[in-house]
């Protein structure tokens, strides 16, 4: 299996392949519209803006896994990303992350780059101790732990990097540049 083989379905709920990115530099993130996170929307936008001629593409997939942080419809979550952060990336329907119900493109990215979520990550200490009081359970698994994890996925498609949602879209920067 490759990232090439699993398709997903739009925020418009149109089937589309992960072969259509087939050559571009991917950054595929789990995202939510009610999330101290939430306007990580702006960087990645911004990231988007500035790398995509050169063939990046960011995939967002909205997921309502994490303290009901993405509760609306699919038209709802279209709409809040092109009012508030102008979103233009594409983005997919509601999917699970974590769990027996999880989309099995985020099975396949979580078994390429399992992460490693814990004190050795930058500012990372206020989301640890949510995680260890709430979802203890995630921790020391292959488990995406929050809303805006990150997978950087390369021009042919291997699974490179998981960056933990503490991470910012400008943080990436120079990554993703280097790797165009």
């Amino acid at each position: 299996m490759s990232i090439y083989d699993y398709q997903a379905v739009d925020i418009s709920g149109q089937p589309r392949s992960l072969a259509d990115y087939r050559g571009k530099l991917l950054l595929i993130v789990n995202v939510a519209s009610k999330c101290g996170l939430t306007p990580q929307y702006e960087g990645l936008e911004a990231l988007y803006q500035r790398h995509r001629q050169q063939g990046l593409e960011i995939l967002g997939f909205p997921c309502d896994q994490f303290g009901h942080q993405e509760p609306g419809t699919e038209a709802e979550i279209a709409e809040f990303c092109s009012v508030n952060y102008g979103v233009s990336f594409p983005l997919f329907g509601k999917i699970e992350v974590n769990g027996e119900q999880a989309h099995p493109l985020y099975r396949y990215l979580r078994q390429q780059q399992p992460g490693r979520f814990d004190d050795s990550v930058p500012n990372a200490e206020r989301l640890l101790a949510h995680l260890r009081k709430t979802y203890p359970e995630l921790l020391g698994t292959d488990a995406v732990k929050w809303n805006f994890t990150k997978f950087l996925v390369s021009r042919d498609g291997v699974v490179q990097a998981r960056f933990e949602p503490v991470v910012t879209p400008a943080e990436l920067e120079s990554e993703i540049a280097a790797r165009l």
